[in-house]
């Protein structure tokens, strides 16, 4: 499990290591809503796919080696004792977006500008993160699990967001 001591290590040593990161996923609704709200398994955090060496190198470090390679979607760096950074790459274009090239050959999803405005608080500390309406917009497009359908209910309840897609259902009916 990654604790939120965890996440201000990894953040720190990217700091260090001058990587601009946003974090997503979890613990990304968690940052947004300025607590912990469930335990994590991993870490999303989204990167310039420029600084991709950098990140390698800052991780390498502190004995984090590369244990899932689908670059240049995502690749996923791990510890010994099981922590797991899961990295997504993203060319920025000229407007501020991130493109994030996907496993299907020619496919990309593009974060937009505003997606890398959001900032929020994690042990006291202010973190760049996803906002809250692009993390619903990339929770769309495939069958959601209990973690997503909670996070998503969480960014609804706790910020306004509007459910979108499954979400609508799901939420709706509980």
């Amino acid at each position: 499990m990654m604790t939120v001591s965890d996440v201000l290590e990894i953040a720190d040593l990217l700091d260090a290591a001058d990587v601009r990161f946003w974090i997503d996923g979890g613990w990304g609704v968690d940052v947004l809503l300025c607590r912990q709200t469930r335990e994590h398994d991993d870490l999303d955090l989204v990167i310039d796919i420029d600084q991709t060496q950098s990140v390698k190198a800052a991780l390498s470090g502190r004995g984090f080696s590369l244990s899932e390679d689908e670059f240049p979607t995502r690749f996923v760096m791990s510890d010994a004792s099981g922590r797991k950074v899961d990295f997504h790459p993203l060319t920025f274009d000229r407007e501020g977006g991130g493109i994030q090239h996907l496993q299907q050959q020619g496919s990309f999803y593009r974060y937009p500008p505003d997606g890398f405005k959001s900032r929020g608080q994690l042990g006291g500390y202010t973190l760049q993160c996803i906002s809250a309406e692009v993390q619903m917009e990339c929770h769309l497009g495939y069958d959601p699990d209990d973690k997503d359908v909670y996070d998503m209910k969480l960014l609804h309840d706790g910020l306004g967001v509007r459910l979108r897609g499954k979400y609508r259902k799901l939420l709706k009916d509980n």
